[in-house]
């Protein structure tokens, strides 16, 4: 349904793409991925046609209607709600807005009735009959009410335009379906209901996604950017990442026999497939990869940072307790009757309705600001280290990293700060750039690497993995699971909450709740839902 022959595109001396030669096949969901800066939403708005390609050409099967989310969230700010939505199937809504205009005229001819009923025919043939109630289905599902369905666009929040404008991308079930960051902006009931109808969706999805357990739900492929060419693989983001890594680590060890390496490749997608049978999707992702020929995985070239939260301050038996807290903002109480104890043992995730509280919480325990009321008490034993979400004013300084890491520290070894530094791939010329001139995910790169540095056995961190890749969100993830001490985190990341957490608190102006649920079990739990009732005061 939609190739591509050929595609190149330079800039300069620079090349992103060289000879793509790529077939996406119908019924299939493939995530595109790739570090920063390879080239994924460029890549999409090369199939768009937002963009040309230097050489070659996108090829889509004639009568086959492509749609894409749309990154400019003020481009409808004059249209209401649900035609905005209906908007998005242009043939569709250019049928309507003809025929309203032949059926408006004081005059109608002869010829205005023969052209109206083509319309109609063409109207009924791509059913515009259900095309008011399936925008309202569309829009109710990512969480916009009925009662907001005649707004104008420009009257609503940034986030609810971004829920609009995916509505309006998925309605009328486009034959070829481009999504750029989908789950940017929506809530965890918006994710799962986007996760289900991308299941149950029949036609052909390209995503790029920095959510790992979207990625794992909904792609039966992955398309793998790396060196200027495209690989596509079957299987989800996991399967493709840790089948990779099996592979690298094969080819690292050259005397092991072709017959084990195959046999262990065989062993590892037969596990993999045997686990993929919770959805349609994954039912296919799983035959899917039960016809895999071992010869399909090969090691990934990408570079992935090593995070290790080490310390040599062993944590005693009093760890941190806290009494009737209470915090208010500008808005009002974000948290009150807070009352917490922790133990050794505790990888918590802090959630909350408002996203403000979660981190002022965080900012209390980490002496950034003080409790309005109420008592916490730290053991001795505890060395708090903290990775906040905003993280600006670090590098408003004309430093390059070296000097600026060294800010943290009494060593004098530079090779000592530099072996931090390449932890997050800051090594050689990368070490020597000014602080002041990074990107966001080198930023947060940095701040992990002052986090290391600090040897804290108390971590604290605030959505860390925001603005990095998806390399340094697995890296991280994996350093949160092996660290050996205390851990308190806010995150919007499925996964990363589902894998570290062995305990969960959620915190609103009403009080607390304290669970050891797991984090899947935790979200769909009904009696969580009536406790979550009570401490938003609903």
């Amino acid at each position: 349904m939609l190739s591509t022959s050929g595609i190149s595109l330079s800039f300069g001396k620079r090349t992103l793409f060289d000879d793509v030669n790529i077939t996406f096949s119908p019924g299939r969901c493939f995530g595109l991925i790739g570090a920063n800066g390879s080239g994924k939403s460029t890549f999409i708005k090369i199939l768009s046609g937002e963009i040309e390609s230097s050489t070659g050409d996108v090829i889509l099967e004639k009568n086959a209607r492509m749609a894409v989310l749309s990154q400019n969230h003020n481009e409808f700010d004059n249209e209401k709600v649900l035609q905005t939505v209906i908007m998005g199937h242009k043939t569709l809504f250019e049928i309507m807005i003809e025929k309203d205009a032949i059926y408006a005229k004081p005059d109608f001819s002869e010829a205005d009735g023969v052209r109206a009923g083509e319309l109609e025919a063409d109207f009924a043939e791509l059913n515009g009959w259900d095309a008011e109630p399936e925008a309202a289905s569309l829009l109710e599902g990512l969480g916009i009410p009925t009662s907001k369905h005649d707004f104008l666009m420009k009257d609503l929040e940034q986030k609810e335009k971004v829920r609009i404008l995916l509505a309006q991308a998925i309605f009328g079930s486009p034959d070829v379906l481009l999504l750029d960051e989908p789950t940017n902006g929506l809530d965890r009931k918006s994710i799962e209901w986007l996760e289900n109808f991308l299941m149950d969706f029949n036609n052909t999805v390209i995503v790029v996604s920095h959510d790992r357990h979207f990625l794992d739900s909904v792609c039966t492929n992955i398309a793998d950017i790396d060196y200027g060419k495209i690989s596509i693989f079957t299987g989800n983001y996991t399967f493709w990442y840790q089948s990779s890594q099996l592979a690298l680590e094969q080819k690292r060890e050259a005397n092991k026999k072709t017959d084990n390496k195959r046999k262990e490749l065989e062993d590892f997608v037969r596990r993999f497939s045997a686990n993929a049978s919770k959805s349609k999707q994954a039912s296919s992702r799983k035959k899917l990869l039960e016809k895999l020929n071992v010869d399909e995985i090969k090691p990934s070239t990408r570079k992935y940072p090593h995070v290790h939260f080490g310390f040599e301050k062993e944590l005693g038996n009093s760890i941190f307790a806290c009494e009737d807290l209470k915090y208010s903002g500008e808005d009002g109480v974000l948290f009150n009757h807070l009352n917490l104890s922790i133990t050794d043992k505790d990888k918590i995730v802090v959630l909350g309705e408002n996203d403000i509280a979660t981190s002022r919480f965080l900012e209390l325990l980490a002496g950034q600001i003080k409790t309005e009321r109420g008592e916490m008490k730290f053991g001795s034993t505890v060395i708090p280290a903290y990775l906040p979400n905003q993280n600006i004013s670090y590098f408003d300084v004309d430093l390059n990293l070296v000097d600026w890491l060294r800010q943290y520290t009494d060593e004098e070894d530079e090779q000592f700060i530099r072996g931090f530094l390449g932890k997050m791939l800051f090594s050689g010329e990368e070490s020597l750039k000014k602080a002041n001139v990074l990107s966001g995910g080198e930023k947060v790169r940095c701040m992990m690497s002052r986090m290391m540095l600090m040897q804290g056995n108390f971590l604290l961190l605030d959505d860390p993995t925001d603005h990095l890749d998806l390399e340094s969100i697995t890296a991280l993830n994996n350093g949160m699971i092996d660290f050996k001490g205390v851990m308190l985190f806010k995150t919007q990341d499925h996964e990363l909450a589902r894998s570290v957490a062995n305990r969960i608190i959620e915190i609103g102006p009403g009080g607390i709740i304290d669970s050891f649920l797991g984090y899947d079990d935790y979200v769909k739990d009904p009696e969580i839902q009536r406790k979550r009732n009570k401490i938003y005061l609903r």
